[in-house]
């Protein structure tokens, strides 16, 4: 049985093994696969794994052999799944792998919103403390988190981890989820997402990208919001519409943000937001620690096996 990784650089960078895939075939793992040679790698291989190369409808017509498609990623929207299910092709992901990761990654945004740590330090390497005539200084305001309101949008597993986190720094909890949860209830008080943009003085997205969720912070759900509102933004990138949020940073609306995706990846350079104010941006990097990577590596491998053993796990196409 031929297996074919696509683009496993960011998976396994060489931090990690492959091992697993290969104890259960003739493994080819290409670092990336560029547009025009997708057809011609996977050629006759059975199993396919992808993260970011996109498996479209032509793709499954031209490669017979297919009979299982892994994604190494939690959203699926790369592969035409209906394209597969009706060539018979199970698609899976990876549901839960990152979730304390991206919670984590939350509030390494927020804290560096709140107190510049990274540029205070600079700060003192360049001599602005050995010459300050006072023992501290800051140069940027400094926010304590105790007392504030965080909403949530999205309360799934990642969002209720950020939650616990969130109440653990004294945040006041709000959530929004068209699935309200009962067992969630305990983590955050629910609410509609007018109350929520309405009563947060941070707003932390959640949500998987769907229709219905696609733009959900624009020019007007940004009006709803708190002036000097914080947003953070470690889901999916074209939840937010990049102009609107652009704009209302500059205006002050948006007191700043941390973001972690962005609609298109890698960043285009006139991405309104890499000239916006008061807005950190990071590389698509909350998933990424080792060991959440390697959490992925296993389910992504214990998905092959089930598949192999007629008791697939994970099906987004069922």
């Amino acid at each position: 049985m031929k297996i074919v990784i696509l683009d496993g650089y960011t998976e396994n960078p060489g931090d990690l093994s492959w091992d697993g895939f290969a104890a259960l075939g003739e493994l080819t793992v290409y670092d990336r696969t560029p547009a025009d040679q997708i057809l011609s790698r996977i050629g006759d291989a059975e199993i396919v794994i992808t993260n970011k190369t996109p498996l479209t409808r032509e793709t499954f017509a031209a490669c017979p052999g297919m009979r299982y498609v892994g994604v190494l990623a939690t959203g699926y929207n790369v592969v035409d799944i209906e394209a597969a299910k009706e060539k018979g092709i199970p698609v899976t992901n990876i549901p839960t792998y990152g979730t304390t990761a991206v919670a984590q990654m939350v509030f390494a945004l927020l804290l560096e919103i709140c107190h510049h740590v990274g540029d205070h330090s600079k700060a003192v390497h360049r001599g602005e403390w050995t010459s300050c005539p006072d023992f501290c200084f800051w140069n940027t305001p400094l926010i304590e988190l105790a007392g504030k309101t965080m909403g949530i949008i999205g309360f799934g597993r990642i969002g209720q981890n950020t939650a616990q986190i969130a109440r653990a720094f004294g945040l006041r909890v709000l959530a929004y989820d068209e699935y309200p949860n009962d067992a969630a209830r305990a983590l955050g008080d629910y609410v509609t997402l007018d109350e929520l943009l309405a009563q947060s003085d941070i707003v932390s997205l959640h949500c998987p990208l769907f229709p219905s969720t696609e733009g959900i912070i624009n020019k007007d759900s940004i009006a709803k919001m708190k002036d000097g509102v914080i947003l953070i933004n470690t889901s999916r990138g074209p939840l937010v519409e990049q102009a609107d949020l652009a704009q209302a940073l500059n205006s002050g609306k948006v007191y700043a943000a941390g973001l972690d995706v962005v609609a298109t990846e890698p960043i285009r350079a006139d991405n309104p937001l890499l000239s916006a104010k008061n807005c950190i941006i990071t590389p698509h990097i909350a998933w990424a620690p080792k060991e959440s990577r390697a959490r992925l590596m296993e389910i992504a491998v214990n998905n092959l096996k089930a598949f192999l053993e007629q008791k697939p796990v994970n099906v987004v196409n069922a």
